[in-house]
């Protein structure tokens, strides 16, 4: 079996893949609540327990947070893994740990057509190139497939947290309310569940809207409180969430033009993450791509490039089990 795990500040998906199954599709999948566990391997051995005699050959870990010298800090948890003593667990040497980005790049490149929601067709290129991928959920990840001229390699990234470059007087503001918070604002702090939030508190402490009692304590009682103001834009039920909804997407969509701008991404770009299959139908109203292509000179370069969201939160989950199949042949 291929051990292979998706670990984010939320939760951690792990699951077992039949090496020898031409597919890959897990045979064995549970979920666990991250911020539940002091430690990665507490939720490692509950996973394990209930297969008493399994036989692992190769193990790899999709993780939020920088990979160096084979370990890693989770970003948004306390966790440290570190893949030799991982290794003494499993009682395996394969074991490796990945980016959660470049995880779910490699995964990217296993989905279906139909788990794609297509945002901008763009145009059918002669050679491949470089693709990069964007993905919000409880952080921003970012990470870019290097065509070397046979294939798409994952390379991970930081990006999420380089510098919030906002494009508007409002998205200014945006910034110099954050800055009295955070001091250096990244874009992971807007662009992100967390980040959503902190756009509806930016709205609502300058005026853009009244907060009625009700929405509050909506807002209030949801877990996450994302949840209640996605629901609320979508709706349009109180201009606070709907423009909220708004704002994310129009910087969401200024991010992913500047990355694919970074790589020249003509292979396309890919959102993904668990927050864009929430709020698809505003990510798909226009004005994320209207700010993606809104680069001056180079709006024609990118209102050619194909842009989709992946709708299988899976992906980095396949695309672990696939570099684990990958690094022991």
């Amino acid at each position: 079996m291929i051990l292979a795990a998706d670990i984010g500040g939320t939760k951690t998906v792990l699951a077992l893949f039949d090496e020898h199954s031409p597919h890959l599709e897990a045979v064995r999948q549970e979920t666990f609540p991250s911020r539940a566990y002091p430690e990665f391997s507490q939720v490692l051995e509950k996973f394990l327990t209930a297969s008493p005699r399994l036989s692992i050959r190769a193990a790899c870990f999709g993780v939020a947070g920088p990979v160096i010298d084979g370990c890693v800090r989770t970003t948004n948890l306390p966790w440290v893994l570190d893949e030799q003593e991982l290794a003494k667990l499993l009682h395996t040497e394969c074991v490796y740990l990945l980016n959660d980005l470049q995880a779910a790049a490699i995964g990217m490149q296993h989905l279906k057509p139909e788990e794609f929601h297509v945002l901008n067709k763009g145009h059918e290129r002669q050679r491949p190139g470089h693709a990069v991928l964007l993905a919000a959920g409880t952080g921003l990840g970012e990470a870019i497939l290097y065509w070397d001229g046979q294939r798409h390699v994952a390379m991970a990234s930081e990006g999420g947290h380089t510098d919030y470059a906002p494009q508007s007087d409002q998205e200014i503001e945006l910034l110099r309310y954050l800055r009295k918070q955070f001091g250096h604002v990244s874009y992971e702090r807007v662009l992100s569940g967390p980040g959503l939030y902190h756009i509806y508190c930016f709205l609502r402490d300058t005026g853009f809207a009244e907060e009625p009692g009700w929405l509050k304590e909506k807002i209030q009682s949801s877990t996450p409180h994302t949840a209640a103001i996605t629901e609320v834009g979508l709706a349009k039920a109180h201009p606070l969430c709907s423009e909220s909804l708004s704002l994310f997407a129009r910087i969401y969509g200024a991010a992913a033009g500047n990355l694919a701008l970074l790589v020249m991404a003509s292979g396309g770009v890919y959102v993904g993450g668990g927050i864009a299959p929430r709020m698809l139908p505003k990510l798909a109203d226009g004005e994320f791509m209207e700010s993606f292509t809104g680069k001056g000179r180079y709006r024609e370069f990118l209102a050619a490039l194909p842009v989709r969201v992946a709708l299988n939160s899976l992906a980095p989950l396949l695309g672990a089990a696939e570099f684990a199949r990958r690094s022991t042949h």
